[in-house]
């Protein structure tokens, strides 16, 4: 007979545990695993330095052994306790369970994988201490008398199967069981498999039991010594060991005789308290195995603030170097360029805008005169702006090349390629924020007008305002502050030194915003670094829980 048992979401994941872990384990134990489990969950291990890869491996399946048994367990300790069968391909897991049940439960066979999807057997008497949870989610569930009480017999998918959710489901399931009855045979058992899954049994603490399959009477004896003493070199001495002789070509189910001693043992089992004892004691030593996982993650989120500060370092030291070279190309002069070059001899040559008389130190000018000219001069304006713009990019641009190389090259820094952004991101918003800096450069012209001349000098800036209009002149100011030696011999005649601080403080201004860039490029890469995964203290909550377990264990 089979039953649905209810969805996950059906289940009160955040609720109580059930009262007799209080009296087993103490009702503190569920509360520290439902906090680890969070802590757990929130671990990100951004920067792929080495060890990364395994830590969110063992972190994964540290989730998985909370989820599907820890948690699941301690929220319900008397449902019966869960032995999986387990296997790999045709190890004939699916015949000694349908003998264990002495009634065909589970579909055997020779096509494979034969085991599709899992049977989990209860005792008809255990209905109602039966609770919904990972093991009966995924699979089918059915009552039957041969099923020990306090127990419950699961079929799983083969643990190397060529079809992945088999796969995938036979690990759920092992995560979650009690205890597991592995099965082998003779001629497989010293494959890598059985003992890759009976280490990682051992690593969360399981209880195992074996079941040695298909074994020739004649090398019985021999087999069973060498088995054992593999166990013995794995630290597995007490796990017991059922050996089934090879009983040839068969149909169907397994003599009873045959399986009588798994029987035997699947009933010393039996019974609620002693199935308990098999639950906490599973419980126990999946408890005792969690202090050296949660180190492990611990240490690698650890290792991963220790490497984002030396790739912060590595970052910071090309700070100094990076913003001195900006600055020095631009307080060098050379912004202007050929385009500017080539702008103002047109000016020259068709607006004349170099054309001024300058009489006892002033120049003279018709204000309708020095209107035209600052129309004319609009086109320079553009000209030196977008020569500051190809200036202040090109600055970017060498610092973003110059990080990759040094974050991403031959000797980089661990976890730098993590840290590193997008060329064509950085390009987007490089672009953005260089036009609005010089917007701002250039807007600032007018304001440096304005300052221009106190006192006797103020005539003279007067004029030369009149001469080639407010705007007009802050391009001129803008065109020798980017390095046009035209601009500033003009300005020489209509200013004399007036002109010189005001240049100065708009050279002075675009290096600061070339300096401005540079830090950008250079803050890209360290605000990937200002991530909570990366600091200090991201391990504290883990070393909490550690702290916490052990105090349990």
């Amino acid at each position: 007979m089979t039953l649905p048992l209810g969805s996950r979401a059906a289940r009160q994941v955040a609720g109580r545990p059930d009262p007799a872990v209080a009296d087993e384990l103490g009702i503190t134990v569920y509360d520290v695993a439902r906090d680890l489990r969070r802590d757990v969950d929130a671990v990100r291990l951004p920067l792929p330095i080495d060890g990364a890869s395994a830590a969110e491996s063992s972190r994964g399946r540290l989730l998985a052994q909370l989820d599907e048994h820890l948690l699941p367990r301690l929220r319900e300790l008397s449902s019966p306790a869960v032995v999986v069968v387990a296997g790999s391909t045709g190890a004939g897991k699916s015949t000694l369970y349908n003998s264990l049940l002495g009634e065909e439960i589970s579909q055997a066979g020779v096509l494979r994988p034969t085991t599709r999807e899992p049977v989990l057997a209860f005792n008809p008497a255990d209905i109602e201490v039966i609770q919904p949870g990972p093991v009966t989610e995924a699979s089918r569930v059915v009552y039957h008398d041969g099923v020990p009480r306090g127990t419950a017999l699961l079929d799983a998918p083969d643990l190397d199967s060529f079809l992945s959710e088999n796969r995938s489901t036979a690990q759920q399931l092992l995560e979650a069981a009690d205890l597991w009855l592995f099965v082998t045979t003779a001629s497989r058992y010293g494959d890598a498999l059985p003992w890759q899954a009976l280490a990682r049994a051992t690593e969360r603490g399981a209880s195992v039991a074996m079941v040695l399959n298909r074994v020739p009477p004649e090398t019985l004896t021999t087999i069973r010594a060498d088995l054992l003493q593999r166990l013995r070199e794995h630290g597995m001495t007490d796990v017991p060991l059922f050996v089934v002789p090879d009983v040839g070509p068969h149909e169907g189910l397994l003599d009873a005789q045959v399986v009588q001693p798994v029987r035997r043992w699947l009933a010393l089992l039996a019974g609620p308290e002693r199935s308990r004892a098999v639950i906490v004691r599973t419980l126990k030593g999946a408890l005792g195995a969690l202090p050296a996982w949660v180190t492990s993650l611990a240490d690698a989120v650890d290792a991963q603030g220790e490497a984002a500060d030396h790739l912060r370092a590595v970052v910071e030291h090309e700070r100094p170097a990076a913003r001195k070279l900006a600055r020095d190309g631009v307080e060098a002069g050379v912004v202007a360029g050929a385009a500017v070059e080539a702008r103002w001899r047109e000016l020259s040559g068709t607006a004349k805008v170099d054309r001024v008389k300058v009489k006892d130190g002033a120049v003279r000018s018709l204000r309708r005169t020095g209107r035209r000219r600052e129309d004319a001069l609009r086109t320079l304006r553009s000209d030196v702006e977008a020569a500051a713009v190809r200036t202040l990019e090109a600055a970017g641009a060498r610092v973003e090349e110059r990080l990759r190389a040094v974050l991403t090259g031959p000797g980089a820094p661990a976890g730098g390629t993590a840290v590193v952004p997008e060329t064509a991101e950085r390009a987007t918003a490089r672009e953005a924020a260089v036009a609005t800096a010089v917007e701002g450069w250039s807007a600032s012209a007018e304001q440096v007008v304005e300052l221009l001349g106190t006192g006797e000098t103020a005539a003279r800036a007067s004029a030369a305002v009149k001469a080639f209009g407010p705007h007009g002149l802050g391009t001129l100011l803008l065109a020798a502050a980017a390095g046009s030696d035209d601009a500033a011999r003009l300005l020489v005649r209509v200013l004399g030194d007036l002109h010189t601080e005001a240049v100065e403080a708009l050279r002075e201004d675009l290096a600061d915003r070339a300096a401005t860039t540079v830090d950008a490029e250079l803050d890209a890469v360290v605000a990937n670094l200002d991530s909570p995964n990366l600091a200090q203290d991201a391990a504290s909550g883990l070393r909490v829980r550690l702290a916490e377990l052990r105090r349990l264990t």
